[in-house]
């Protein structure tokens, strides 16, 4: 496992973003846990999108660092208690919105955090 250092004190505005996420969303258990253990879910969303993959391994942050790039799904992993971790993921790029219609640009819809095991 890997793991990128904290970004906490890396202000969280569109220029600092490596990557847009679309809509942000969450699961219910994932919201519960992160309350549990007293984590904001906006804390470990901007370690996500500015390149804090948390403990990932080397070829899953070489991914992800391509991901940036290619528009790939980009997957981070985050410890917030011994043994409970919480992942957040960004959808790889589409050319299509949820509604079947062409877009201009392609475009990631959405950024999840949930657990693992709801994967």
């Amino acid at each position: 496992m890997t793991s990128t250092p904290t970004t906490s004190n890396t202000a969280l505005t569109p220029a600092a973003l490596l990557f847009e996420p679309g809509d942000l969303v969450a699961t219910p258990l994932a919201l519960k846990v992160l309350q549990t253990h007293g984590v904001k879910p906006l804390a470990l969303l901007s370690r996500h999108l500015l390149g804090d993959w948390g403990q990932v391994c080397k070829d899953d942050a070489d991914c992800n660092a391509q991901a940036v790039h290619d528009g790939s799904r980009i997957l981070s992993s985050y410890e917030i208690a011994q043994g409970v971790t919480v992942w957040v993921i960004t959808d790889a790029q589409t050319d299509t919105d949820t509604d079947g219609h062409l877009l201009p640009v392609p475009t990631r819809l959405c950024t999840t955090v949930l657990l693992p095991s709801e994967y």
